[in-house]
């Protein structure tokens, strides 16, 4: 619903001090927290959308981060997944309830009229209005996760080697870069579109600071991606999108049993506060620590 893991830290501890306080018996403790924790997530996405308007750059969700073989991260990829989540910010607070509580948790207009105090032919309304705006808008091309890791690997793999050929054989021709810096940190104020101005973007960023960088893949919000270390200290988070391709892209071409895909959009969260909670005091990413040059 928030897209900030702070936000909706605070959001549970409130939840939870209002279960606390409550002394009267109570028939449907999961339909009243359901009921107050929507309510609440509602109440944060109104001054959340004003914060974003004013808004340095791109805004993306902030990542969350797991090992590669964590199964929680891949099994959650379809509900999180940073590209579905950057087309719901698109949606109205109450499209985003109505959607996030029928297509995530899977519960019943009935039970959704009840917690957002709609009718239910109302939440209905809202709720196809909802799924058709997502379907419309979310990436046309769901990639199997090891084609999404094989094609992150070649990416990353051309990307240290400053291949600029190899490099555009992967891109789309019209993939976009977002670079989620929030006036913080140096980042594209704009995105980047198309395929030579992004390669020629990222091997830039690259040769200015591949003495210094490493990289070692992990799931960012249950799809691979990157997490990003410069003097062994947290930079960035990079997750990729992917669509098919037709035709090859070259020798060694991210292929796997479903076709060719080509990499159709390219997320990089820099913004420290967005990362702060996948960091230590010192800013370290912890005992793992980066592994491979990049």
């Amino acid at each position: 619903m928030l897209g900030s893991v702070a936000d909706a830290e605070d959001l549970v501890q409130d939840t939870w001090l209002r279960w606390n306080g409550v002394t009267d018996p109570v028939a449907s403790p999961g339909a009243y927290l359901t009921r107050t924790v929507t309510n609440l997530a509602l109440n944060k996405l109104t001054s959340a959308t004003a914060r974003r308007e004013s808004y340095v750059g791109p805004w993306l969700p902030e990542p969350l981060v797991d090992e590669p073989d964590a199964t929680e991260g891949v099994e959650r990829a379809e509900s999180v997944s940073m590209a579905l989540l950057v087309v719901m910010e698109s949606l109205s607070p109450l499209e985003r309830a109505v959607f996030v509580l029928k297509e995530a948790f899977g519960y019943t207009y009935q039970e959704i009229a009840e917690a957002l105090d709609r009718t239910e032919a109302a939440c209905r309304q809202i709720g196809s209005r909802a799924k058709a705006h997502v379907r419309a808008r979310r990436p046309r091309y769901d990639a199997p996760p090891e084609l999404r890791r094989r094609a992150t690997d070649e990416f990353l793999a051309a990307c240290v080697g400053g291949d600029l050929n190899r490099v555009l054989e992967l891109l789309a021709p019209e993939v976009t870069t977002w670079s989620d810096g929030g006036g913080i940190v140096r980042a594209a104020l704009r995105p980047v579109v198309g395929a030579d101005k992004t390669a020629r973007f990222i091997l830039g960023l690259m040769s200015r600071y591949a003495a210094n960088a490493a990289a070692r893949p992990v799931l960012v919000n249950g799809q691979p991606g990157l997490l990003i270390t410069l003097d062994g200290v947290l930079d960035s988070v990079v997750v990729l999108d992917l669509d098919e391709a037709e035709g090859p892209q070259g020798p060694e071409a991210a292929q796997g049993s479903e076709g060719l895909a080509r990499i159709s959009a390219i997320r990089v969260v820099r913004n420290p506060e967005k990362l702060a909670h996948l960091v230590g005091p010192a800013g370290h990413t912890g005992p793992a620590g980066p592994t491979g040059p990049a």
